[in-house]
């Protein structure tokens, strides 16, 4: 039986690279998916793939920023797919350059936590209170390896917003566990997304590959694969939980 039958799953920024991934999972396990993304071809392309190997799938456009638009999408996925069990709040990405703290402009700084930190707490904002209601859900969000631990090369910005979401999941995990809702963080390191693929030159790919005690760089479905054990009911007794997804580049007790 596949793990997620009959699920309805919420993805956000699932137009490519992990969050897309994870939509695709998601479907071939059973759920019923939405995805979302800023790029309407894009958002598309996912759409097709999911529907060509017969899944379940509708796409939405939001601003994640604006809790007025995440709720008319919000209406929209329940209206068409039904209530939510499983949300993935993913979108986010970094803004700005590594650099010292003195040089990084208020600009990127807002950029990056809003764009990472403010996304994901108005997204659980807007889907939790149907799960509490029901009595059930699962929420992911997504961190990073740069909000595990620091390193002189890391976007600040960026990573403090990872760091503030690791501490924001368990938060949210120990008020809602007594209404039957489980929210667990994954923290990836490099993952070979399209994008990284593209923009990561060979040499500095294979100085990173040193670095991971499994001596390769990460997939999109390496992290698909983890998220959906969390999503199922395998994961059931696993709250407050983050779980890094790094081939052994990131250990911590």
């Amino acid at each position: 039986m596949s793990s997620l039958k009959d699920k309805v799953a919420v993805v956000t920024g699932s137009s490519r690279g992990i969050g897309a991934a994870i939509a695709q999972e998601f479907a071939r396990e059973g759920a019923a998916v939405a995805i979302h993304g800023r790029d309407r071809s894009a958002l598309d392309s996912v759409e097709s793939a999911i529907e060509v190997a017969g899944g379940r799938v509708m796409g939405v456009v939001a601003e994640l920023t604006s809790f007025a638009e995440i709720e008319v999408a919000r209406e929209r996925i329940e209206g068409e797919l039904g209530p939510v069990d499983i949300l993935v709040a993913n979108a986010g990405g970094s803004f700005t350059r590594p650099a010292p703290i003195e040089e990084i402009s208020e600009e990127g700084w807002r950029a990056s936590v809003d764009g990472n930190l403010t996304a994901t707490f108005l997204t659980i904002k807007s889907f939790l209170p149907g799960m509490k209601a029901r009595g059930r859900g699962s929420i992911i969000t997504i961190s990073s390896a740069a909000g595990r631990r620091p390193h002189p090369a890391s976007p600040i910005p960026y990573g403090v917003a990872k760091a503030a979401i690791e501490l924001m999941t368990q938060d949210v995990a120990a008020q809602a566990g007594s209404r039957g809702v489980r929210v667990n963080c994954i923290a990836p390191e490099t993952i070979l997304t399209e994008r990284n693929r593209e923009r990561i030159p060979e040499q500095q790919k294979a100085s990173l590959i040193e670095v991971h005690p499994l001596k390769r760089l990460g997939t999109p479905e390496d992290v698909a694969h983890a998220a959906r054990f969390l999503a199922s009911d395998e994961a059931d007794w696993i709250t407050g939980a983050v779980l890094d997804v790094a081939g052994g580049a990131v250990m911590v007790r």
